[in-house]
């Protein structure tokens, strides 16, 4: 029976594992901070993945949470218990560094099943009028799950799913697919959960445009606009931590801050992303408003750790947003996703203003693959990219990604040789390419040679056959030059396990790999190489000026105009003879000297 309009409307909201343990969820404080604005709806908030951190350890957790699908394979057996097996093989491949013999697949999972039914003594369902999951990466099995359990003891209780793994025919397939989901919402969630808690309360007669139903409605919806993002409240994280010091009163704990700058990708290029499926329209906030946003979250929760979860930062917002925080006297930590063709003053200013991690869109380290991604970056970018963050001491992170369709064996050659001179530098992981579900090459498979779609190998061992065939998936396997790729793309994978080891074994990480010190009318160049040994390399006079002139992405022509004395041919021979040393890169009439400079 729905409440009147002067009842009082109760909605939980709820953020299953594998959310990461010391980060509230920014989806789960952002919509209940807008209902709270908008309307007089009593919301509150669970965060379940804090008590099967608990249950599980602090160790074993953060592990499972990262791995992006052992997660899943834990709870999968749970909805269907056909796939324990294959669910194991998932769960332990997916975590190679875990020894089943110190860890039981099965206890895991009898852990977080005794997680969930706990947490079904301790809420009293029947006080909503509404519960809702928001659903992101690694979350969907465990959300289906407790929503079973939920229905079967609360059967006339709405439940509604959303979230970026509910995007499109997606969150349409779930709806059919699962009994105990009564209404999906597609896109931006936070007017759409408003719209349909009027609705329960009867005091809209029409559901908003973005919500899936599994009972038939009126076929009319109330449209909703992008919202204005800079107007929205600031997300409120005390029910995180409420529970946090509840599931781990014994630990004491600072938490990192998830905020939002924008929402989309101001690029929103990428041939191979599925990201911003989600988003309608690029928006970000106010470089104003973001700045007294993070003071007052600091300020409220204690913390000087936050981290952007935009899919690229806004670069005029960010330069000002850091300008600004420079300016105060706090010890800020930042850490946020940026695009590889930064410029050096640009990076000096995020880094004064507290950004001290960042993942870079690296992707490939073939400019004509780059093209093919179209990321509108080239190797050179990236390779620039890569030292300035050595330089100005932020550390990154970044893929490569292995298996693109249609890659030639020319641009293999290419990488293995880009990798050489990447060396000195933080190394990639390497990700294998999935064919994401409303990506671009989703959109246009001929293009890239792919000839039908099939359910990814993972997924296969998750879902049983019928429910594999009727749901539409996030990630897809491929038929195409898949196998091709994978061969090709087998001397990359080793170079970069090479490039791995390096770092890792390297007896001074505090020191550069690639470095120099000036002397004046000298330069001394040391260069760490695999091989053990360290090499010297000093430079004079010309030499010296000419590879101080190039510490970013430097014209040739300018370098001729800078040193006329030099003959053409001279400058030749000196840049090739750097590059051949590693030193020095250089493509398309564009030089970068390699060494960063010993503070």
């Amino acid at each position: 029976m729905n409440p009147s309009p002067s009842d009082t409307f109760a909605l939980g909201l709820c953020s299953m594992p594998w959310a990461i343990l010391n980060r509230p969820s920014i989806q789960l404080a952002a919509l209940s901070g807008y209902l709270q604005q908008k309307s007089a709806y009593q919301v509150e908030l669970f965060h379940p993945y804090l008590a099967v951190a608990n249950s599980l350890g602090t160790n074993l957790y953060p592990k499972i949470a990262l791995s992006g699908w052992a997660g899943e394979a834990l709870f999968a057996p749970l909805l269907y218990p056909e796939k324990r097996e294959d669910a194991a093989r998932l769960f332990y491949t997916s975590l190679p560094s875990v020894n089943s013999k110190e860890v039981d697949f099965n206890a895991l999972t009898e852990q977080v099943e005794a997680c969930c039914q706990n947490l079904l003594e301790t809420i009293d369902f029947s006080h909503y009028g509404l519960f809702g999951f928001s659903i992101c990466f690694s979350q969907l099995f465990p959300s289906l799950y407790l929503a079973k359990l939920i229905k079967a003891r609360q059967p006339d209780l709405p439940i509604v799913i959303g979230g970026s793994s509910c995007s499109g025919e997606v969150g349409r397939s779930l709806i059919k697919q699962y009994n105990q989901v009564d209404f999906v919402i597609d896109g931006e969630g936070e007017a759409r959960l408003l719209s349909l808690c009027n609705f329960l309360t009867n005091t809209e007669t029409m559901l908003a445009d973005g919500i899936h139903s599994r009972i038939p409605v009126t076929k009319k919806s109330l449209p909703v606009s992008p919202l204005a993002i800079s107007s929205l409240p600031y997300p409120d994280y005390r029910p995180y931590l409420s529970e946090m010091r509840k599931s781990f009163s014994h630990q004491p704990f600072i938490p990192i801050l998830p905020v939002e700058f924008s929402r989309g990708c101001w690029w929103n290029k990428c041939t191979f992303c599925n990201l911003n499926i989600q988003w309608a329209n690029y928006r970000f906030k106010d470089s104003g408003r973001m700045v007294d946003e993070v003071l007052a979250l600091a300020e409220r929760h204690e913390s000087l750790q936050f981290t952007f979860t935009d899919n690229a930062l806004p670069p005029k917002g960010a330069d000002h947003f850091f300008a600004a925080i420079n300016e105060m006297p706090l010890d800020f930590d930042f850490f946020a996703e940026i695009r590889a063709t930064a410029k050096i003053e640009r990076l000096k200013t995020y880094r004064k203003g507290g950004l001290t991690t960042v993942q870079v869109g690296i992707e490939a380290l073939s400019t004509s693959l780059l093209k093919k991604m179209d990321k509108g970056s080239t190797t050179m970018d990236n390779i620039a990219m890569m030292k300035l963050c050595a330089e100005h001491d932020i550390k990154m992170e970044g893929n490569l990604i292995a298996e693109f369709p249609t890659t030639s064996s020319k641009e293999i050659e290419e990488t293995l040789l880009n990798l050489d001179f990447v060396l000195p530098f933080a190394p990639l992981t390497v990700a294998s390419f999935f064919l994401g579900y409303g990506s671009p090459i989703y959109r246009a498979l001929e293009k890239y040679g792919i000839k039908t779609t099939l359910p990814h190998d993972k997924t296969r061992l998750l879902f049983p056959k019928e429910p594999l065939n009727a749901l539409t998936m996030l990630i897809y396997s491929y038929r195409g030059d898949k196998k091709k790729q994978q061969q090709k793309w087998k001397p990359v994978r080793k170079r970069v396990a090479a490039w791995q080891d390096f770092h890792t074994n390297r007896p001074d990480k505090a020191r550069p790999a690639l470095s120099y010190r000036d002397g004046g009318k000298f330069i001394i160049i040391r260069q760490e190489r695999p091989s053990g040994k360290t090499l010297h390399h000093r430079l004079r006079g010309l030499s010296r000026k000419i590879y101080l002139s190039a510490q970013v992405p430097t014209p040739i022509s300018e370098i001729r105009a800078c040193f006329p004395q030099i003959a053409h041919d001279t400058l030749a021979t000196f840049i090739d003879e750097m590059c051949l040393k590693r030193l020095m890169f250089q493509e398309n009439g564009r030089i970068l000297s390699l060494a960063v400079q010993q503070r």
